[in-house]
């Protein structure tokens, strides 16, 4: 005949591994599933179930047998233990909360020189066909094309119809377009 859980707890009282042992493989499963309806995690669970069965055996003098039965206890514990992780686990992720993101990584300057290097040398050959044009249309192309103001608004700057400043727009940029072909030719 299987001893009783009373018989088992006063044995764990006095310190018998083997009957504490018993003791687990009778309720394990019992503490383990309670212990997952409250964490909602099998992970937890485990984990939930083994600080239970540890806090048992630190507090085995402490402990209630209830109508011949370790196993309302046990409950109990693994219900506190439970609540005792999910606050460390607010707190943990209370304090994560609170420590600063890591600062993103500042690109290396190093590697965008290339790319400015050449888009000064093409601004450089731009600005030299620009200064071949007229000045008029050099200004209505910095004004409206580069600066992106309006043409009513350049009309108005450069005190000549808007007629005027579509017209010198339109021009600067066919002979632009004329003159990079040609230099691109020249190029090659």
């Amino acid at each position: 005949m299987a001893p009783t859980d009373e018989q088992l707890w006063s044995a764990c009282t006095l310190g018998d591994h083997s009957a504490f042992g018993e003791l687990f493989e009778r309720h394990s499963r019992a503490v383990y599933n309670h212990a997952f309806r409250l964490t909602g995690s099998w992970s937890a669970a485990e984990e939930v179930t083994q600080a239970t069965f540890v806090t048992a055996w630190r507090r085995r003098k402490a402990a209630r047998v209830v109508d011949g039965s370790t196993l309302p206890w046990l409950l109990v514990v693994a219900t506190n233990t439970a609540r005792t992780e999910r606050r460390s686990a607010r707190r943990w992720q209370a304090l994560l909360r609170r420590v600063p993101p890591e600062p993103e990584a500042v690109p290396d300057p190093a590697n965008d020189v290339p790319a400015r290097l050449d888009d000064e040398r093409r601004m450089t050959a731009l600005l030299a066909l620009v200064r071949q044009l007229p000045r008029a249309e050099r200004e209505a192309i910095a004004l409206c094309v580069w600066s992106g103001v309006p043409y009513p608004q350049a009309a108005t700057i450069l005190g000549v119809g808007e007629g005027a400043v579509r017209s010198r727009v339109s021009r600067a940029r066919a002979r632009l377009a004329r003159m990079v072909a040609e230099s691109q030719e020249e190029e090659r």
